[in-house]
């Protein structure tokens, strides 16, 4: 496995939602691991701020760490809330939006199969 641009210590214990805060009116994102198989970023989102819809060619599990997301996931909304994990399936449209000042952990794994 090979990895690729910045990467969290190894052998300590970090508290997320210390890792990233929202700024005011926007979107803030750090790239905790990447590697050819995915990556790990976690999303500070202000209230109001979202992401507009598009696809990925990546699986993308969404865990809310605080405040609260609605997912728009093939149109259908999913509202997400602290402690919670949702799947947004490669190739299928989807778009981020917080109503409310939010944190969240995307994983994004690559299919291991697909060509």
């Amino acid at each position: 496995m090979s990895t690729t641009g910045p990467q969290i210590p190894q052998a300590e214990a970090l508290v997320l939602q210390s890792l990233i805060n929202p700024s005011e009116k926007g979107i803030a994102s750090r790239i905790l691991a990447k590697t050819d198989g995915g990556n790990l970023t976690l999303f500070a989102l202000d209230a109001g701020q979202g992401l507009t819809e598009h696809t990925s060619p990546f699986d993308a599990m969404v865990v809310v760490l605080d405040g609260v997301l609605i997912l728009m996931i093939a149109g259908v909304p999913v509202r997400a809330t602290p402690g919670t994990i949702v799947r947004m399936p490669a190739g299928i449209p989807h778009a981020v939006d917080a109503p409310e000042a939010a944190r969240m952990l995307l994983i994004m794994l690559k299919d291991s199969t697909a060509a």
